[in-house]
């Protein structure tokens, strides 16, 4: 439990992430795509104390990693992610006192945190179990690909704990809609991935082995845009929800302008000038 109030690993603080080794999670980047893999199948992918610091760090450092463009998220195997270990986690936070309980609660949220502040779309590819904290990955991310097979369940209540964990109260009704998402966090049935695709969970669902190549291929499209814009519009999807409509129109239009000022804005005039198509270069 040597990161349950959540220290820091050792990740470059600036430049280039291409070269980082992850201690807790298989990472590589590959043409601008950095793929972050839940590493445990046997055990469907669970969480610990260390794992959650370490994808807290790492999406805290995307924020000046200029080699990556996108973020796919995913689990090995057959499942995304069972969230908490019961052992390594569940197990330990029954023998916490309350300023250990909150670190950690704090520590979990900050992930969150850290993924929806990152500059880059974060592509989730869903499939089988997707339960407690991984659903509130695949929540944090922007895109969402399923598969048929998608179990997707917000199971805090089924524990004994509230449903507002790591945002799920704010993120979830703005996804799903109010009753949908009061539905899931009282119950903490699972949702089919059917049903998920018809609430808006999730963008698509893909057959399963066709799932990672959907995600990368989608990532991959996005990397090759304007990807200063997309920075922009995350940053704007995300400071809206807090605003009215007249202090957001003026955001936007503040935001639009920033980009209008780019090399990116200029490259796709003189693009369609030329009846090309433009090479985004993301500044």
């Amino acid at each position: 439990m040597k990161h349950l109030p959540g220290q820091p690993h050792a990740l470059p603080g600036h430049g280039e992430l291409a070269s980082y080794s992850a201690q807790h999670f298989l990472f590589a980047v590959d043409d601008g795509v950095a793929t972050v893999t839940l590493n445990r199948p046997e055990r469907k992918n669970p969480l610990t104390f260390d794992s959650y610091a370490e994808l807290r760090d790492l999406f805290r450092a995307l924020a000046y990693a200029g080699d990556v463009k996108a973020v796919v998220i995913a689990g090995a195997g057959d499942d995304f992610c069972s969230g908490g270990d019961v052992h390594e986690i569940i197990g330990p936070l029954t023998q916490l006192d309350m300023p250990g309980l909150l670190a950690f609660t704090r520590m979990t949220g900050d992930l969150v945190k850290a993924m929806r502040a990152c500059p880059q779309p974060v592509v989730a590819a869903i499939d089988g179990v997707c339960a407690g904290a991984g659903a509130m990955l695949a929540l944090a991310s922007d895109i969402r690909f399923g598969t048929e097979r998608s179990k997707t369940a917000f199971l805090f209540t089924r524990v004994g704990l509230a449903g507002c964990d790591m945002g799920a109260c704010a993120l979830l009704p703005r996804v799903i809609g109010l009753g949908r998402a009061a539905e899931l966090l009282y119950t903490g049935r699972s949702m089919s991935g059917a049903e998920g695709e018809r609430w808006g969970f999730f963008n698509s669902l893909q057959a399963p082995e066709a799932l990672a190549a959907a995600a990368q291929a989608f990532a991959r499209n996005l990397a090759q845009g304007p990807t200063f814009a997309h920075g922009m519009t995350k940053k704007m999807l995300q400071q809206e929800w807090n605003m009215g409509v007249d202090e957001a129109i003026e955001a936007e239009a503040q935001a639009q302008a920033i980009c209008m000022a780019t090399n990116d804005f200029h490259r796709a005039y003189h693009a369609f000038v030329a009846k090309q198509k433009p090479v985004f270069e993301g500044d």
